[in-house]
């Protein structure tokens, strides 16, 4: 009698073969290439911040009463709010000019900034601000088109017929401002104006420089176009700077 187990009879089964999948060459090249890309935009923008930290000619003074006298201050813009106040950043530019002028350092004051619709106006803004100060009108000058740093001081050159000129701005504006001032043939040098801490502002526009300094040097080698039209004499009225008004029932100059 056959009292062996059934079971034992049954041939034993051998666990499946899971075929391994090998890596695509493709993505292997890929994900290279993926950082090498990186590593050359890395390096690139490197580059373009050393070319301006150490291409950017003129002194740079913290105070209105070390500045060397010059034909012009020239104002870059910043943000207006919505309610058509200045931000703390531009009101301090706006104040070192004014200094620069009570002090003698400066003959006119040229305000450059955005202007691309009527709700949106920096350098009127900054006009109104630097006759509250008691600036004479006839010598501020204003820029509709100053749309970047790079549009600002080659119009400064091209449309003003500026020659020397002394840059009110914050610290971490100021090589960038010089490097493009020299690039536009401008004889220049910079007055700081950090007069208070601009919180975290003042950390994000630490860190976008770094990228808008690479961009400054693309647009110099590139010759980016700025805005056009007829010339304005800086040695001329400054009125016919000034632009038409606004129309009636404009919201205010920062106002979205």
């Amino acid at each position: 009698m056959d009292t062996g187990s059934h079971a034992e009879s049954l041939p034993v089964l051998a666990p499946p073969r899971v075929k391994e999948r090998r890596p695509s060459p493709w993505r292997k090249r890929f994900l290279i290439a993926a950082v090498l890309a990186l590593a050359i935009g890395l390096l690139m923008i490197l580059a373009a911040n050393l070319i301006v930290l150490l291409d950017s000619d003129g002194k740079i003074w913290n105070d209105p009463a070390e500045a060397t006298h010059a034909e012009v201050a020239i104002v870059p813009g910043a943000m207006v709010n919505p309610d058509g106040t200045m931000s703390m950043m531009l009101a301090d530019r706006v104040d070192q000019a004014a200094a620069l002028y009570k002090d003698g350092k400066v003959d006119k004051i040229l305000v450059s900034g955005d202007h691309g619709q009527w709700t949106y106006d920096e350098p009127t803004t900054m006009r109104h601000a630097l006759m509250a100060e008691g600036i004479p009108a006839r010598v501020i000058y204003t820029d509709h088109a100053g749309f970047n740093t790079h549009a600002t001081m080659q119009r400064a050159k091209d449309i003003f017929g500026v020659t020397s000129a002394i840059i009110v701005t914050q610290g971490f504006h100021m090589k960038r401002s010089l490097f493009l001032a020299k690039a536009a043939g401008l004889s220049a040098n910079g007055l700081t104006s950090d007069l208070h801490g601009y919180g975290g502002q003042g950390i994000k526009s630490d860190v976008r420089e770094v990228a808008s300094r690479a961009k400054a040097v693309f647009d110099v080698l590139t010759g980016a176009p700025v805005m056009g039209g007829d010339p304005v004499p800086i040695t001329g009225p400054a009125k016919a700077s000034w632009g038409p008004k606004a129309p009636a029932g404009t919201p205010p100059a920062g106002a979205p």
